[in-house]
C-alpha cells in the first residue's frame, strides 16, 4: 500500500508526470524513507489505472505514458494520511546489532560503531546537501512537499551517528581501550 501511497503523494505534488519522470522523482526525494525500484513502480501504475487512481495518457515516442491523479486516487491518499495510522512494528538491524552487541569483543563492537557512524555521517551530509540544493532551487510544484520529512531524516540520522560514536566511546572506557 505504500508505494502506491508515495505515488498518488508525487502525483499530486509534481502534477501529470510520466512513469519515468515519477521514478527519478521517487529516486530524489522519497526513495531516501521509502525505497521501490523501477520494476515496482511501473506496475504499480498499471494497477493505479485500472482501479481508477489515475489516468493514462497515451502521449510520446515508443507509448511514453503521462498519468494524472484522479479525485478517487486524491481520496485515497487523503484516507490513507488521515484515517490510517501507520504501522509502529519496525524491523531494524542496527537496534539488533546494539542488542547484541555484548556477545562481542569490545574492540570489534567500537570498530562496528565506528563503521556505523560514518555510514550515518555520510548519508547526513547527503540529506543536508539536499536540503541546501532544494532550498536554492525547487523543482516542486509546492515548494513545502518532502521537507518535513527531509527534516526527519536529517535528525534520525544525526541521533543515530551521535549514538554510534558516543556508544564506541562508553564502549572503549568502559574496557579500558581509551
Amino acid at each position: 500500500m505504500s508505494l502506491r501511497i508515495a505515488l498518488l503523494g508525487l502525483l499530486t505534488a509534481a502534477g501529470p508526470s510520466s512513469g519515468y519522470d515519477l521514478t527519478k522523482l521517487f529516486e530524489s526525494s522519497i526513495n531516501n524513507a521509502w525505497q521501490a525500484r523501477h520494476s515496482q513502480i511501473y506496475p504499480e501504475l498499471n494497477k493505479m489505472a485500472a482501479e481508477g487512481l489515475v489516468t493514462v495518457e497515451e502521449a510520446g515516442p515508443r507509448g511514453r505514458k503521462t498519468y494524472e491523479i484522479t479525485e478517487e486516487g486524491s481520496a485515497e491518499l487523503r484516507a490513507w494520511m488521515l484515517d490510517e495510522q501507520p504501522s509502529r512494528m519496525h524491523r531494524s538491524e542496527e537496534a539488533l546489532r546494539a542488542f547484541l552487541l555484548p556477545t562481542i569483543e569490545p574492540h570489534e563492537a567500537v570498530a562496528l560503531l565506528r563503521e556505523q557512524a560514518r555510514v550515518h555521517a555520510a548519508k547526513l551530509a547527503v540529506l543536508e546537501d539536499i536540503r541546501v540544493r532544494r532550498s536554492e532551487n525547487s523543482a516542486w510544484r509546492k515548494p513545502s512537499f518532502g521537507r518535513y520529512a527531509l527534516d526527519l531524516g536529517i535528525r534520525q540520522t544525526r541521533l543515530l551517528r551521535d549514538w554510534a560514536e558516543e556508544t564506541a566511546a562508553e564502549i572503549e572506557g568502559s574496557a579500558g581501550q581509551g
